[in-house]
């Protein structure tokens, strides 16, 4: 069970990863129609990569309990 979770977890940062990077992307060529959204944009990155930080803290404590 332990080693399942710890997969999903994994694949749960992989999955912010990517939806950070498309975001940043957006960003990054200039699809930005005002700053309202650029504000936006970069709250939800922040968001997500608070989550992230979480997620891996929490992969952490789990890797350390099976020791």
């Amino acid at each position: 069970m332990q080693v399942e979770t710890l997969q999903a977890l994994d694949i749960l940062v992989k999955q912010l990863d990517e939806k950070i990077v498309q975001l940043q992307d957006f960003i990054v060529v200039g699809n930005i129609d005002n700053f309202e959204e650029y504000k936006k944009l970069c709250g939800e990155i922040k968001g997500l990569l608070t989550a992230r930080q979480y997620i891996k803290d929490l992969n952490k404590v789990m890797e350390n309990s099976d020791e």
